[in-house]
């Protein structure tokens, strides 16, 4: 094991399956959903509102505004109603409730955290910090979307986690997101489209267009064709799907950030949000974003994303473009390294890749930086989360993979001008699992998604065999010391 001091704190963030949310809930079968508003429909005003009173008795203390949630998916499934009067509000939500269901988003596991200083500093005694941590939830069919996390780091290293609400609610979805024309035909040209079809459709477009916009003028190429073929249908299906994978989300600011969660929205992410991987950016001119990279998976791929927020009330969801997004495991750098932004990342599914650009939306030209040295990391390595910048060079902690299929995590240290230059790496795991660590959905696992530098002290999220969260600290210093020790003991 590895020289430096590890504390375990006395942390665990365990799984609840109490939280939960309301999701439609509607048939395959037309046929069937048919059978099921003709049960509802033959009822009477009575008999429908003795079934919904039992229904709201049973449900509303669960959730924060159930009857609305209740006549949205009412609405998914208005139009199989045959014409009659307007049904009353009664009937509607007894309606929406027949198509909705409740979703554990953490039934199974809350594991793969990563941790960022809070954009709220306010009332923190001097010397703390409170922080934000970005956890992987996952429930039924191994759906995973993103939970947060609030805590108070105290001046003397002492951690605590807010209390958790047993309430959860999903953001709004902007129904007319704006976006940028330039990278939207930078991604229809990575994905083929580069024919007439394209070009009708996006030159009456301006710069800054919204999703109204873009189906206006669908809309009109499909008019004005002749013949709707084959390709044009998959061209025109393909626009909706960018934009649809572009999106923005709100939520309300009455809410707990642990009341806040990101459930899959596009059709990328049918399956799951994993392992975003959050790092609070500072630009040149003193401005912060909070990105976040993470695996959008739809059940048969993955593609990798990017999530925007300055006050994790408003975000934005967008494609990446470049020939090097692929792969899990991208991790941006928290500042412009000689005015460009640079990004970890993971392209062969064994070794350790960097690279640099122009714009935090467009990758390419990666080039590998660390391959696998050491036993416990010989099947492959990758990071735990973007680098932490320290005076000696840029901290990467890293995951490494080995005999059993056992994750342990790592360090390694990059030159802080140069960061394709490896300065520093322990020969040794900084983190093990350990006892009940070893136990879970896949065990032997110890894997993070990004750690944080307090004063002198890293702070280190990290899951426990995709089943829990927990956290460990040490002091930098002797993580440098030990890293830089290992590059005199190699003799570079």
């Amino acid at each position: 094991m590895s020289s430096v001091t590890i504390r375990r704190h006395d942390i665990t963030l365990q799984p609840e399956c109490g939280r939960v949310i309301i999701r439609p809930f509607i048939p395959g079968k037309p046929q069937i959903s048919a059978n099921i508003l003709t049960r509802a429909l033959a009822l009477s005003e009575a008999e429908a509102d003795l079934q919904l009173q039992a229904i709201l008795a049973e449900f509303a203390s669960r959730h924060f505004d159930i009857e609305s949630l209740l006549l949205t998916h009412y609405e998914k499934v208005r139009e199989q109603i045959a014409a009659q009067p307007t049904l009353s509000r009664v009937r509607q939500l007894l309606i929406g409730a027949l198509f909705s269901g409740e979703y554990a988003l953490e039934s199974a596991a809350l594991f793969n955290p990563s941790m960022v200083p809070h954009p709220d500093q306010s009332g923190v005694i001097e010397g703390g910090l409170r922080f934000i941590m970005s956890l992987r939830a996952t429930g039924e069919g191994h759906i995973s979307s993103i939970e947060f996390r609030a805590g108070i780091i105290a001046p003397d290293g002492a951690l605590s986690v807010e209390p958790v609400s047993n309430f959860v609610a999903l953001p709004e979805v902007v129904p007319n997101p704006t976006y940028k024309k330039s990278r939207f035909i930078t991604k229809l040209q990575e994905m083929g489209f580069v024919d007439g079809y394209a070009s009708a459709v996006m030159d009456p477009l301006a710069e800054a267009f919204t999703l109204h916009e873009l189906d206006e003028s669908v809309q009109r190429v499909r008019r004005e064709s002749k013949s709707v073929s084959r390709d044009l249908r998959r061209a025109l299906e393909c626009f909706r799907w960018l934009a649809d994978s572009n999106y923005e989300l709100n939520f309300s600011s009455k809410l707990a950030l642990s009341e806040r969660i990101i459930f899959p929205v596009s059709p990328n992410e049918t399956n799951g949000i994993e392992d975003a991987r959050f790092v609070r950016f500072i630009e040149d001119d003193g401005s912060v974003m909070y990105y976040a990279t993470y695996t959008a998976y739809n059940g048969r791929a993955i593609l990798p994303q990017l999530i925007e927020t300055q006050d994790f009330l408003h975000f934005r969801v967008l494609t990446l473009n470049g020939t090097a997004v692929q792969n899990k495991g991208m991790a941006l750098f928290p500042r412009r390294i000689g005015g460009r932004y640079a990004m970890l990342s993971r392209q062969d599914d064994e070794n350790l890749f960097i690279m640099f650009a122009d714009s935090p939306h467009h990758w390419s030209n990666p080039q590998i930086i660390l391959r696998p040295l050491e036993m416990w990391e010989s099947v492959k390595i990758g990071n735990c989360g973007s680098p932490i910048e320290t005076a000696a060079g840029w901290i990467v902690i890293t995951h490494g993979v080995g005999p059993m299929r056992k994750y342990c995590i790592g360090a390694a240290l990059l030159d802080l001008d140069d960061p394709t230059k490896v300065i520093g790496r322990l020969r040794e795991p900084l983190l093990s699992p350990e006892g009940h660590e070893r136990e879970g959905y896949v065990p032997n696992v110890v894997y993070s998604c990004g750690s944080m530098l307090h004063g002198r002290e890293l702070i280190l999220p990290y899951a426990m065999s995709d089943k829990a969260s927990a956290i460990a600290t040490m002091q930098v210093d002797e993580l440098l010391a030990a890293l830089l020790a290992a590059l005199l003991a190699s003799g570079s």
